[in-house]
């Protein structure tokens, strides 16, 4: 927990960012529109969310200096500066449990129901739903409301719930009724259990997320969680974090100690990658190495990444994404998004 001044320096720094961003919005030109994008990794933080996590004491949210300023007018201002036509809105890390399985549930039912008017209000957002892990019959009840009655993209969980990981057979029955439904389930990095033990005093994002999000997906693959639920989509963000460079090692010791068949490879040509953050000119041929081109999705990471810093790699895949090998990206990846969410 935080003291109350630090609690207060918090709020005021969120204030204070708002304002900061407004001007970067003001001054950043806006990219031209050659074909517009899906942007399927786009975060909302409604006001009462923040709110909720200030007062559980998440003010530093995995070790970066603050909350990010966010309304849907400014989504909505963004989507058009950098030529994106449809954005998918989801809660980021850490999430909506912050300690207390009841309050878990309530807030994630309170965001989805926002994600549900936000899309209402306006139809080139869509929203992948929040679910209370590691709270499961709450995550399976709020899953099947939110698919069923709210008209969600998909659901949207952490790549770990308090250390738990997503092939614990705990989750077997929100696994179940993911898969009944064929759903999209958008996994985004949260801090590894002990994250403070290896950090180095560094926000989380910059290097345990990419290590986290490797860690979950060879737990689905190992347990066998992929071939179990065949209809779930899974998306993993980041280019799959470290893991294109991990493949073949995972796969060298999966057959060493007899985890059976198909190879790590295989699998992964079945998973979906975001191409969020920084992925050339280095990250991306490895992933197109490893997946190809047809499992790849835009997200602009907004708005814990600025304006401005959309605009900057947007501009970084126009000038490095065919040299990777990846022609024409925009137009590719939405239309994997299209397919991958039945908008086509």
């Amino acid at each position: 927990m935080i003291d109350r001044r630090t609690l207060l320096g918090a709020l005021g720094a969120a204030t204070v960012s708002g304002v900061a961003l407004s001007a970067v919005r003001a001054t950043a030109a806006p990219l031209p529109i050659a074909g517009g994008v899906m942007d399927i990794h786009s975060h909302m933080v409604p006001d009462f969310y923040l709110r909720e996590a200030l007062a559980s004491g998440i003010a530093f949210p995995d070790g970066m200096p603050k909350w990010p300023s966010w309304s849907v007018g400014e989504h909505m201002q963004m989507m058009d500066g950098c030529g994106i036509d449809t954005a998918i809105l989801s809660v980021s890390s850490p999430g909506v449990h912050f300690g207390d399985d009841g309050k878990a549930a309530d807030l994630a039912r309170r965001v989805n129901d926002f994600g549900a008017g936000a899309v209402a209000e306006q139809p080139r957002l869509g929203f992948f739903a929040s679910l209370p892990l590691p709270n499961v019959l709450d995550s399976v009840l709020e899953a099947v409301r939110a698919l069923d009655q709210l008209g969600a993209d998909g659901v949207t969980v952490m790549s770990n719930a308090g250390g738990m990981y997503l092939g614990d057979p705990v989750l077997t029955p929100l696994l179940a009724a993911l898969d009944a439904r064929s759903a999209v389930v958008f996994v985004h990095p949260t801090s590894p259990p002990n994250s403070s033990a290896v950090s180095l005093g560094l926000p989380a994002p910059m290097m345990e997320f990419l290590f986290d999000t490797a860690r979950t997906v060879v737990n689905l693959i190992l347990l066998g969680v992929v071939d179990r639920f065949p209809n779930i989509r899974w998306v993993f963000t980041h280019g799959g974090g470290v893991l294109p460079l991990l493949a073949d090692r995972v796969d060298f010791f999966r057959s060493q100690v007899g985890f059976g068949t198909p190879t790590t490879p295989d699998v992964l040509r079945r998973l979906w990658f975001d191409l969020a953050g920084t992925p050339v000119p280095r990250q991306l041929p490895a992933l197109l190495s490893t997946v190809g081109p047809d499992r790849l999705v835009y997200g602009s990471d907004y708005c814990f990444t600025p304006i401005a810093a959309v605009q900057e790699q947007m501009r970084a895949l126009d000038s490095g994404a065919a040299r990777g090998g990846f022609e024409d990206w925009r137009a590719s990846t939405s239309s994997n998004a299209r397919q991958l969410l039945d908008r086509a």
